[in-house]
């Protein structure tokens, strides 16, 4: 994927509108894309043969229903957004008198980012006065979905020009931390992300992997736990052990319908450190399908 951010259109200009767009890996709901007012592409899975759009509403297929239906064996496999739902995003809000702010599920992970510059390059031709600007978030699933939540809400409080909130983006988007365990390790070995033989021994002796999405924008095993409790324990130890200014912040904790985990996870993080808001959601299948059931 291209490195650095993408932008196409005149020179910077503080006088125009913009959207902010960005796709369903985010893992946001209908009532928090609303909110923060968020221009949202579906990416999509296959699962018996069939293949549903990943929306925000979950209206082809609800997280509940997903992860039941993976549990119970079912394999699914996922598609990035193309080139042609960017495009037809990018023409209808340039039609509109907007410019946009394009930010994207990891481009180490998924091809959404590439269709995503490949859209905007081509619709920059036929809009020569508007302006597109698309960055790796190098995030996924909430990770990426906090990232937005920051991004919408300083847009929403202080009304920077475009430029100006890209700049943001772009300076603090390493300061996101995403760690998070799995319960399950045969579905990392399905994904490649760990082998046979460790997803074996693992599951023998439960062995449960800690994780984190890196500065590349890749997921990456950097520890082990032993037992469910302690996996995610030593989650709860690293927001203290990494946090900045807690006080001040809200923390995303995303789950593959294990919720009764989830709240678990907040309440200890609470009695830990001074958060300022913790939100819950699920895992949509766009990494749900990569992790398993069980995933925090």
């Amino acid at each position: 994927p291209q490195k650095g951010p993408f932008v196409c259109g005149p020179e910077r200009n503080a006088m125009r509108d913009y959207i902010i767009m960005t796709d369903s890996c985010c893992d946001l709901n209908q009532q928090e894309v609303d909110e923060l007012g968020l221009t949202v592409l579906p990416l999509s899975f296959t699962i018996d043969g069939k293949t549903y759009l990943n929306t925000p509403d979950h209206a082809e297929m609800s997280p509940e229903e997903f992860f039941a239906k993976i549990a119970a064996g079912e394999n699914s496999t996922t598609s990035a957004a193309n080139v042609g739902q960017f495009d037809e995003a990018m023409r209808r809000a340039l039609d509109a008198g907007k410019d946009i702010l394009c930010i994207c599920f990891s481009g180490a992970l998924s091809t959404t980012y590439q269709s995503a510059c490949i859209a905007a390059e081509s619709v920059r031709a036929r809009y020569p006065e508007g302006r597109i600007r698309v960055i790796d978030s190098l995030s996924a699933s909430l990770g990426q979905g906090l990232l937005m939540y920051l991004t919408a809400r300083k847009k929403l409080r202080e009304a920077p020009a475009m430029d100006e909130l890209g700049d943001w983006v772009e300076a603090n988007k390493l300061h996101i931390c995403h760690w998070f365990t799995v319960n399950d390790l045969n579905y990392l070995k399905k994904g490649g992300r760990v082998s046979a033989a460790t997803a074996f021994v693992g599951t023998m002796l439960s062995i449960k992997p800690i994780m984190h999405t890196s500065d590349e924008g890749k997921l990456t095993v950097v520890g082990k736990a032993r037992g469910r409790k302690s996996s995610l324990n030593t989650l709860i130890d690293t927001v203290g052990r990494l946090g900045i200014d807690l006080q001040e912040q809200t923390m995303f904790i995303c789950h593959g319908d294990c919720l009764d985990d989830a709240e678990y996870t907040a309440e200890q993080i609470r009695a830990l450190v001074p958060v300022k808001d913790i939100i819950i959601n699920y895992v949509g299948p766009v990494i749900g399908a990569h992790t398993g059931p069980g995933v925090i």
